[in-house]
């Protein structure tokens, strides 16, 4: 399995999924990790028991929500699959967090003066919806974070409907022609918002097929990839 792990202390472990390392066939290979597909279910549960392993976590404590580019962000509840929302956070040890992206960003923010961490899907909608600012507040203290892989702004071309709020809310020069870059905009989201240090992946969903799935590079039938993080007892 492919993984790009965040060193972000002896509390956590946090790792950003690729493709690469699952059971899944077709355009749904190999480690997808999102059932609103149309791959197999039982091929979904083995690529997340696969990832929580990965962090040395149990995929029956796994906790998700029902994304929906919204700045909502809930303390994750052990287990816990369908309520809505695209933030979680926890300082309950051995809870795994999963966050599901197909273009979007996954950010992962956690605490250096106690033990807490928040996993978050944005999208352009959810960046402008306040979701880091919501990740932030539930966390408090002394933060840091890493943007994860996404969609770059070789690739990822926006209407009027987008590019107009970006420009104002984190600068013209997140814009090159109609070109966004959600990487940089989640960095000066977590900087605006008070993390004091964030990492960054760099790395484009669609420019690298072999790594990533991608929704706008595979018309929509494509599988999930995302971040996982726990923290650790």
């Amino acid at each position: 399995m492919t993984v790009f792990r965040w060193d972000c202390g002896p509390a956590y472990e946090v790792a950003f999924s690729t493709r690469v390392g699952g059971v899944s066939e077709g355009p749904f290979a190999s480690l997808n990790l999102g059932k609103l597909t149309l791959d197999r279910e039982a091929h979904v549960e083995e690529n997340r028991r696969r990832l929580c392993a990965q962090v040395g976590a149990e995929v029956a404590r796994l906790a998700l929500n029902r994304q929906q580019h919204s700045a909502i962000v809930n303390r994750a509840q052990e287990g816990s699959r369908g309520e809505p929302g695209d933030g979680l956070w926890t300082d309950e040890p051995g809870v795994p967090m999963l966050k599901l992206t197909a273009d979007c960003v996954a950010i992962a923010i956690a605490r250096e003066d106690r033990a807490a961490l928040a996993v978050l899907h944005a999208g352009w909608r959810g960046l402008l919806e306040g979701i880091v600012e919501a990740g932030v507040a539930a966390l408090g203290g002394t933060l840091r974070a890493a943007v994860g892989p996404a969609i770059g702004p070789c690739c990822y071309e926006v209407g009027s409907e987008a590019a107009e709020p970006f420009r104002q809310r984190f600068g013209s020069d997140v814009l090159t022609n109609r070109k966004l870059d959600l990487w940089t905009a989640a960095e000066r989201a977590l900087g605006d918002a008070g993390v004091t240090t964030v990492e960054r992946f760099d790395l484009c969903t669609s420019c690298n097929p072999e790594l990533f799935f991608s929704h706008r590079r595979d018309d929509g039938v494509t599988g999930r990839q995302g971040v996982i993080g726990v923290v650790i007892g």
